[in-house]
């Protein structure tokens, strides 16, 4: 049997798009930085990943994450009580290590780090809420690192939007088939997918009757499956018959058919940030999805149909938890929606992190027709959308925050770790002896 090894590295996060543009880049640097298990199985020290509870998350995170073999223990969210309270369950754990939070709660790497007595970093977005218990913090920017009182600022370290690295990382030797490229995103969480499958299908049969020429790009969420999309732009999703889309078929290729004959290409692989980067406009739901497509620099248009509000239980945070309750969730979804639509501001990610309006948002009883005509208008005017698109390279900053992020981590790892024949009896697998 293999020995534990020494020292450990954990990522902690929640969210799908957390996990594809912060976690799986700084996974792949350190990797490339240093010799860890699962890549190099003899190495002293491994790579491991704990998702946390959140209302963000669906559930699946782990199953996307495995499928990049990046690391040598995955534990899901459901799992993260029974972690904290026996970690031994899921198996050894190195004697030292490294507790890295990125996404959802930062009070939950608080306490998985003291539970294992490692050294914890946290990587600051908007706010470090817990810096007396932080070893480093790595701030996304200044307005993070400013917001640390004076006694805590010297922990600190501004490395910068992880985000921005993802246009140096999107690799573009798969070039889309030529064309006018529109992605589709209608979201990975079945609250959203009610709404945003018929929704988009409609407005692609719409704006492919206005711009014969367009193609769709419909990335597959490593968080959902194809059946569920099926699912949700049929009978057994009530919303859908207020659109007249119908159930797209299933053609070789990965291509998907409307029933008005507007093909779709289906993109499985995961992340889909090379394909995503060549289209020139994507039409999709508020989430980490519109930071996703920010940094790489595509226009977009953000939509939040307000027609079906009885649905739109997708929100963060406590309004997100109350407006899933059994019984009321209907009563309150409709109740928290509402004031939050009114008490909103912005609700795209690079309009938030602009205080400005940088990409359209459109909320209210929208319609597939007025967005597929809205569309065509931004597809028909080129200058347009390079203005959109230069705004949004203007917000992302410079590459290299990644790179900087883990510098941090492995200066908080131990010089010299411990070999595995000279473990402390405690920490030794069964079977082998001090």
């Amino acid at each position: 049997m293999t020995p534990p090894p020494p020292v450990s590295i954990v990522l902690v996060s929640n969210g799908p798009g957390e996990l594809s543009t912060w976690v799986r880049p700084l996974a792949l640097r350190l990797q490339r930085l240093m010799p860890l298990r699962p890549a190099v199985p003899d190495a002293t020290c491994s790579l491991q990943l704990v998702l946390v509870p959140c209302p963000n998350g669906t559930g699946q995170e782990h199953r996307a994450a495995a499928a990049w073999g990046l690391f040598e223990r995955i534990v899901p969210a459901r799992s993260f009580w029974s972690l904290l309270l026996r970690p031994q369950r899921f198996g050894p754990w190195g004697r030292q290590g490294v507790v890295v939070f990125l996404g959802g709660d930062q009070f939950w790497t608080v306490l998985l780090s003291a539970r294992l007595g490692y050294r914890h970093l946290t990587y600051a977005e908007w706010v470090a809420r817990w810096p007396r218990w932080n070893d480093r913090i790595a701030a996304m920017g200044p307005l993070a690192a400013g917001r640390l009182p004076p006694r805590w600022a010297g922990r600190c370290t501004v490395v910068g939007d992880l985000m921005a690295d993802l246009s140096e990382m999107a690799r573009t030797d798969a070039p889309l088939p030529e064309g006018e490229w529109v992605a589709l995103l209608p979201g990975s969480k079945r609250a959203k997918l009610r709404v945003g499958m018929p929704f988009l299908l409609e407005t692609a049969d719409r704006l492919a009757a206005l711009r014969p020429g367009c193609r769709f790009l419909l990335p597959l969420a490593p968080t959902t499956s194809l059946e569920e999309l099926l699912a949700q732009a049929g009978a057994a999703n009530p919303i859908a018959r207020a659109y007249r889309a119908g159930v797209p078929r299933m053609l070789a290729g990965d291509l998907l058919e409307t029933q008005a004959g507007t093909r779709i290409q289906l993109a499985r692989e995961n992340p889909v940030h090379s394909a995503l980067s060549q289209c020139a406009l994507a039409l999709t739901t508020v989430g980490a999805n519109t930071a996703e497509l920010a940094a790489l620099g595509v226009p977009m248009l953000v939509l939040v149909p307000t027609q079906h509000l009885h649905v739109m239980q997708a929100w963060d945070g406590l309004a997100g938890l109350v407006g899933r309750l059994p019984l009321l969730r209907w009563f309150f979804g409709v109740l928290l929606t509402l004031w939050r639509l009114r008490h909103r501001g912005f609700l795209a990610s690079p309009n938030i992190a602009a205080g400005r309006l940088l990409v359209p948002e459109r909320v209210g009883p929208i319609t597939p027709e007025g967005i597929a005509a809205e569309a065509a208008d931004w597809l028909a005017a080129p200058e347009r959308l390079e203005g959109m698109r230069a705004d949004l390279r203007s917000l992302r900053g410079q590459p290299g925050a990644v790179a900087s992020l883990a510098s941090l981590v492995q200066e908080l790892l131990p010089p010299d770790p411990m070999p595995p024949n000279q473990m402390p009896p405690d920490q030794m697998p069964p079977g082998r002896s001090a």
